[in-house]
């Protein structure tokens, strides 16, 4: 054999040799990679959440089992290469997505939109199915896109159920405040003809018997309001010895102010008799009406020095009532001192008083000497 032929068959052999090693290579290269894909896919199968990647126009590249559970009604549209956009106008049109319904074109837009300028926004999405689910859509290093879908449904369920229980919860303490304020009214109202008219009869001229039995009337209420207001968890008034009221009425009745005209409104006859015989007594004169409307008929028509509002009245309440007064005072009217007279003694509703444009709010039963000091506060202010 020749050098030449010998030199041939040695490149032939080398060539052989390099197809044989690259061959290998290759094949292992191939099955590295595939090794890759396989771990991948394990990793992003083993995420409890909906894993989808696209790349960048948008075309499936790879989704995990959860995903495809997720969206089941459109899993047999998922291929390598197709574009998402197409699942989602067939989902549109087979009324996958509710939310869509009735403006399914700029529904597609908008979540179009989202995709192609994903910010890691997350979103809700409800599925025809009744499902809820979390999305958010981050782009990848290669222009890509990974999508994340989580399953909220039973947090939506247990926010919806908390939110039901607050309702019931805010409901029944509504309902229990407006029984507290039905039974203050209902118990103050009877309570405070009682005590207005024995303190009323104190103040005239009585033998040490029937003094005696006024006393008693007057402790007996005394300790009833006492007994109301803790059972309605209010503050009572503070009381006092029932010849120390006596004293105050005859003082007050003697510093009397005379020209002095009071506008007083109350549903309630005993009531407006009341403080009609306290108001008496100091010499001041008294305007009795039955209802809020009516008490701004007589204001349109007469001069008076102060108002004594019920809050709870038929036609027009008190409330209203007194916003009726001070809006007609913001057109120019001077100010005219208004105090609450009412059987509601709970701090929301004195709030609610001075809310309205009330100077004082007296709780129900009313002692002559708070009337009367409260009068003077007013006027003096």
């Amino acid at each position: 054999m020749s050098g030449v032929g010998i030199g041939a068959v040695g490149r032939a052999i080398v060539r052989a040799l390099d197809r044989l090693i690259g061959g290998r290579a290759l094949l292992q290269a191939q099955a590295e990679a595939k090794a890759a894909r396989d771990r991948l896919r394990a990793a992003i199968d083993a995420f409890p959440e909906g894993v989808v990647f696209l790349d960048r126009e948008g075309r499936y590249i790879l989704w995990n089992d959860r995903y495809a559970e997720i969206y089941h009604r459109s899993a047999d549209l998922f291929a390598p290469g197709r574009a998402l956009a197409e699942t989602l106008r067939i989902g549109v049109e087979r009324g996958d997505y509710p939310e869509a319904l009735g403006q399914e074109e700029a529904w597609l837009e908008d979540r179009l939109a989202k995709l192609a300028n994903p910010d890691g926004e997350r979103l809700e999405q409800q599925l025809s199915d009744g499902r809820w689910l979390m999305i958010e859509d981050r782009r990848t290093a290669d222009g890509g896109l990974i999508g994340l879908r989580v399953d909220i449904t039973e947090m939506k369920r247990q926010a919806a159920a908390l939110e039901g229980a607050l309702g019931r919860e805010a409901a029944a303490s509504r309902a229990k405040s407006e029984f507290l304020a039905d039974m203050s009214h209902e118990l103050r109202t009877p309570l405070n003809g009682v005590m207005g008219l024995a303190q009323a009869l104190a103040a005239t001229d009585l033998d040490a018997a029937q003094r005696a039995i006024v006393g008693d009337l007057v402790e007996s209420g005394v300790r009833l309001e006492a007994l109301v207001g803790g059972l309605l968890k209010y503050e009572p008034h503070v009381t006092s010895h029932p010849q120390a009221t006596v004293q105050a009425v005859a003082e007050a009745a003697a510093s009397g102010s005379g020209d002095l005209r009071v506008l007083l409104a109350d549903d309630n006859p005993t009531n407006r008799r009341v403080v009609e015989l306290m108001l008496d007594a100091a010499g001041i004169e008294v305007v009795s009406v039955e209802d809020g409307a009516q008490a701004l008929d007589a204001l349109r028509e007469e001069a008076f020095d102060l108002v004594l509002m019920d809050l709870r009245m038929p036609v027009m309440d008190g409330f209203e009532a007194i916003r009726a007064i001070r809006a007609h005072e913001g057109q120019g009217a001077g100010r005219l001192p208004i105090i609450v007279l009412s059987a509601n003694a709970a701090p929301e509703d004195r709030a609610a008083s001075a809310e309205a444009g009330a100077d004082r709010h007296i709780a129900k039963p009313i002692r002559a000497e708070t009337l009367f000091g409260a009068i003077s506060e007013v006027l003096e202010g």
